[in-house]
């Protein structure tokens, strides 16, 4: 199961085709409004076409719109996902709430608001996993996405700070289950929200001279879910091309 899946350029999607690819089956979550009132819009179609694409390469898939700032939605997306596909197996978490703001212009609204999608959802959804797996051990698997970009953006980068230590947790809590636990950071990939100015110095800063892209996540990704993978856990691993 794949959180944030929203549109077919975002890590999610390139995650969630990778993953088909390598013969999973997998259920998305996705929530428009979210896209709606961020500069790039929702995408029609995209959940669709999403489908499209997995099921080419053999997967059975289901989608699930999920507002996951509501404390009940994560019980709710698996409840649908065991009855539609069976037990989740891998829970891969690239959902977000991502509003600029700095430590004086940020609203208390806004800073409860990411702490409740990217923290306090990312928590629960672990906890659903970890509660309902029944797997053989060593075959479970918990990846989040995470930032380190808080300078500036200070509710998204402080929440996915915390996200990463509930996620780091869970491969010591879960260790009974044999499921790995780890987050990634992808550092800056451009799925449509950069300026000219911030892809430029972006590049500038990454020795191998490019921005980063959902494939290169969506590999990492793969990689940490396939039974070669196995051994790395508990780990905040950083996929950002040497980004300086």
């Amino acid at each position: 199961m794949i959180t944030g899946v929203g549109r077919t350029v975002g890590i999610g999607a390139g995650i969630a085709r990778r993953l088909a690819a390598s013969g999973w089956d997998i259920a998305f979550t996705y929530w428009s409004p979210y896209d709606d009132r961020m500069s790039w819009g929702s995408e029609p179609g995209a959940t669709e076409a999403i489908r499209r694409a997995l099921a080419e390469h053999g997967a059975s898939t289901t989608a699930i719109e999920a507002d996951l700032a509501d404390p009940d939605t994560p019980a709710r997306v698996f409840d649908e996902v065991e009855q539609r596909m069976g037990r989740v197996t891998a829970l891969v978490m690239s959902h977000c709430e991502s509003v600029d703001s700095g430590l004086l212009d940020t609203t208390v609204e806004s800073f409860d608001r990411h702490f409740a999608v990217n923290t306090r959802a990312t928590w629960l959804l672990i906890r659903e996993f970890g509660r309902r797996f029944t797997s053989a051990r060593g075959t479970g698997r918990i990846i989040s996405l995470t930032s380190d970009h808080t300078v500036g953006n200070l509710p998204y980068g402080a929440s996915k700070g915390a996200l990463d230590r509930i996620t780091l947790a869970a491969a010591h809590e879960l260790a009974h289950l044999g499921v790995t636990a780890n987050a990634i950071n992808p550092g800056p990939v451009d799925t449509g929200w950069m300026p000219e100015e911030v892809r430029e110095h972006c590049v500038r800063s990454t020795p191998l001279g490019r921005l980063g892209t959902p494939q290169d996540t969506a590999h990492l990704v793969d990689f940490l879910c396939s039974r070669q993978g196995e051994w790395i856990n508990g780990q905040l691993l950083m996929s950002n091309g040497g980004l300086a």
